[in-house]
């Protein structure tokens, strides 16, 4: 048997010891041992409680009963002429047995027994009993074989005696072995009772579990079809399937661009590639001696190897800003920052009759990165230009706004259709309505501007009318006051020389 065979065979044998543990340690089952360990565990509680309780209580009552039964018979021998017969009534009301003893009164042992009521029992008995009674006077009580006693020093006809009183315990022992019985025979069906309602509730509280696990499963197997919210008895078991259909529509959201990204990353390689590779084969082998056709035939490879940066580029800058990686923020000028941008449009402007029309306050300050806020502008600008109409009209509005700075991009365009004003942001978003581009770009513009307003926490979002062009606007909050012009006529040169660039 081969290495890899025999590892397949331990990898497999491993997965299956994995699987039974995990068995033996599923939900359900331990659920259903614990509340089963429960249930004995409360029975069996109960149980001993009630046993101990109960013959407490009854002796309890016992002592009671004697200690009655010794008053009311004292009260009878306090009372003149009291009879032995009085005694034993009393003693027979209360269900006890009664006894006087005297010392040394003509009887066998040394001392006299009289019974008043119940068995009769011999003076040496009773002797033993009285003997331990503390300072021949007050009550004592006594426990033994399935009796309680009760002893105390009373006079009775002018002659010291001893009063012993018992009370039979034997009804508690056929209470306790007629309980136990009964004990024995709740408990088990108690017990039955138990195990089967813990093995239903374990089975209701796991089976969503299970179900939501196994929907877990075949979306980590990649079936994003499934749904997981759902009407449970439960909330914290609807807070996960909720989160997990959240989940599931976020992954499914990242496979779909993810697809989307491998497709046009993958088309916007190939056709510079195949550009590159074709010009460089007619450099090669027919434009070689020709220089005017040669240095044609270079420039577009240098086009569009410049055009595979910028893709890279674009596509490293959106990886960051998914990624969350931080940049280092400062207090800049935006209104200068924007009209330096603007100039580097000014190529449009003088080959292909471009107009960008301005209306920029001074001393505009904001506390962001700066170069990611200038990417931003650019992006939104050459956005305009790109989609702007056929009198190439871009104005750029940057004003405040209730304590806020406000840009504003506005082209002539044939607007955007209501339906895709929620796309317009995603990556490689196309309208059917632009035309040749003169401003190069990935496709990405709309979606790094996206990812780095969020990244700051900065409103934008954009207003479109078909026919009538679209504005797209971004608030930058905390604006600080203007700052006064060191050089106001430098100022107003330096915004006559943009005017007439623009012009």
């Amino acid at each position: 048997m081969s290495g890899s065979q025999t590892e397949k065979r331990a990898a497999a044998a491993e997965n299956g010891g994995m699987r039974r543990h995990t068995a033996i340690r599923s939900l359900n089952l331990i659920l259903w041992l614990v509340f089963s360990a429960f249930a004995v565990a409360v029975i069996l509680v109960s149980l001993v409680f009630q046993n101990f309780f109960a013959g407490r209580n009854f002796r309890s009552a016992a002592y009671e009963t004697l200690h009655t039964a010794r008053e009311r018979i004292e009260e009878v021998l306090a009372a003149e002429g009291a009879e032995d017969a009085g005694l034993a009534a009393v003693a027979y009301e209360l269900g006890v047995s009664a006894y006087l003893v005297y010392e040394g009164y003509g009887g066998e042992d040394g001392g006299t027994a009289v019974t008043l009521s119940g068995v009769e029992r011999t003076y040496r008995e009773l002797a033993e009993i009285c003997g331990l009674l503390e300072d021949g006077e007050g009550e004592q009580f006594f426990s033994g074989d399935g009796e309680v006693a009760c002893v105390s020093s009373v006079v009775y006809g002018g002659r010291p005696a001893c009063l012993c009183l018992f009370a039979s315990l034997k009804p508690l022992e056929e209470y306790e072995s007629t309980f136990r019985r009964i004990s024995l025979i709740t408990g088990l069906t108690a017990v039955v009772l138990g195990f089967a309602v813990s093995g239903f509730v374990a089975m209701l509280v796991t089976r969503p579990v299970a179900e939501v696990t196994d929907r877990a499963k075949a979306l980590a197997r990649g079936d994003y079809s499934l749904r997981f919210r759902k009407d449970y008895f439960c909330s914290e078991i609807e807070e996960l399937s909720s989160a997990l259909e959240y989940a599931r529509s976020e992954i499914s959201k990242a496979d779909d661009l993810q697809k989307e990204l491998i497709a046009n990353v993958s088309h916007d390689f190939k056709t510079p590639l195949t550009m590159i590779k074709a010009y460089a084969s007619m450099i090669l082998e027919i434009t070689g001696d020709d220089k005017k056709k040669r240095e044609q035939n270079a420039q577009v490879i240098i086009d569009e190897a410049d055009r595979l940066a910028m893709l890279v580029s674009d596509v490293l800058d959106l990886s960051k800003l998914r990624a969350g990686v931080e940049e280092e923020r400062e207090r800049f000028e935006l209104s200068e920052e924007t009209r330096a941008i603007i100039g580097r449009f000014g190529y449009l402007a003088e080959t292909q009759g471009y107009r960008f029309e301005t209306e920029i306050e001074e001393g505009i300050f904001i506390t962001a990165a700066r170069g990611r806020i200038g990417q931003v502008v650019y992006n939104l600008i050459g956005n305009a230009v790109n989609y702007t109409g056929e009198d190439k009209r871009v104005r750029v509005k940057l004003f405040r706004k209730e304590g806020a700075a406000r840009l504003e991009v506005i082209d002539s365009g044939k607007g955007i259709p209501p339906e895709e004003l929620d796309t317009i942001w995603d990556r490689y978003y196309r309208s059917e309505n632009s035309h040749k581009r003169p401003v190069q770009g990935t496709g990405l513009g709309l979606s790094i501007v996206k990812g780095v307003l969020l990244a700051h926490g900065f409103p934008f979002g954009a207003v479109s009318e078909q026919g009538k062009g679209s504005c797209f606007w971004v608030e930058f909050p905390g604006e600080t006051p203007p700052e006064p012009p060191k050089n106001p006529q430098k100022r107003k040169k330096e915004g006559n020389k943009h005017a007439d660039q623009s012009a």
